[in-house]
């Protein structure tokens, strides 16, 4: 027996709304959550590894920009994993000695960089060389293939280790923190004379700097009466400094940098 009618209309109504639904809960169910620890993680092996080839954007590889979803072989993360743990036979990229969590974590790191990167611009990279070796006056505190103070941090590689968002973060957002690497310091002898440079090492015993002059110096610390590491960076934002134009450009330059030693 058949029912006809406006009653059975909004039946069949109903009963294609409940499908609906619940076709919809299975795709968000099936849709892969992945957390901030695991992008992270992620990052770390992403850094380590794959950035040699595909570069801290993931773009380095022609008809590939990993850093923006764009894949040439895979259409979901499950087929991405494969690929991260087997490699492509009869191409450059390798099979990578990765669990199915590392590689899946390698995934999270991918799809949130995604994410982030639609909200980075890269400029015109002459225009931001030019700005960063005159108005910007970076060359102050930077090094870049020879050029600026030998007491400048050294970033002639800095586009090979650092994805165009982080290089942008430190333009407008800087760390109020110095990597151990770059950190100065400020010493005072017996006799009062006050030294500051770019700490080079120091032990129990010994310091040795680059000074303010840039001439090397080694002290020993029986002879100071005061040894102090300056950990707070002394970067300031260049935010309301730059143009968000100007930044993208800044941002086009740094990421050419790709330690190559070459003075252009």
């Amino acid at each position: 027996m058949t029912r006809s009618g406006p009653n059975a209309a909004r039946i069949v109504v109903a009963v294609v709304g409940i499908l609906v639904s619940a076709a919809g809960a299975v795709t968000k169910a099936q849709l892969p959550v992945y957390s901030a620890a695991d992008a992270q993680d992620g990052e770390r092996l992403f850094m380590n590894s794959c950035a040699n080839c595909h570069g801290p954007d993931g773009d380095a590889v022609p008809g590939v920009d990993l850093g923006h979803g764009a894949f040439r072989r895979a259409s979901s993360d499950a087929e991405l994993v494969d690929i991260i743990r087997r490699g492509i036979p009869g191409t450059a990229m390798p099979p990578g000695n990765y669990s199915n969590t590392a590689a899946t974590q390698i995934i999270a790191f991918l799809r949130t960089s995604a994410a982030s990167h639609q909200a980075t611009a890269r400029g015109d990279a002459a225009r931001g060389r030019a700005l960063f070796e005159g108005r910007g006056q970076c060359l102050t505190c930077h090094s870049v293939n020879g050029k600026g103070p030998r007491l400048g941090v050294d970033i002639s590689d800095i586009g090979r280790i650092r994805r165009s968002a982080d290089l942008e973060k430190a333009i407008v957002d800087p760390s109020p923190t110095v990597r151990p690497q770059n950190r100065t310091v400020r010493l005072v002898t017996r006799d009062g004379t006050v030294v500051t440079g770019r700490l080079l090492n120091h032990d129990m015993l010994t310091v040795q700097l680059l000074d303010s002059r840039e001439q090397l110096r080694s002290f020993a610390k029986s002879s100071l009466t005061q040894f102090e590491v300056v950990e707070k960076s002394p970067k300031t934002s260049y935010r309301g400094r730059l143009t968000s134009a100007e930044i993208a450009d800044l941002v086009g330059y740094l990421a050419t940098l790709k330690g190559t030693g070459v003075v252009n």
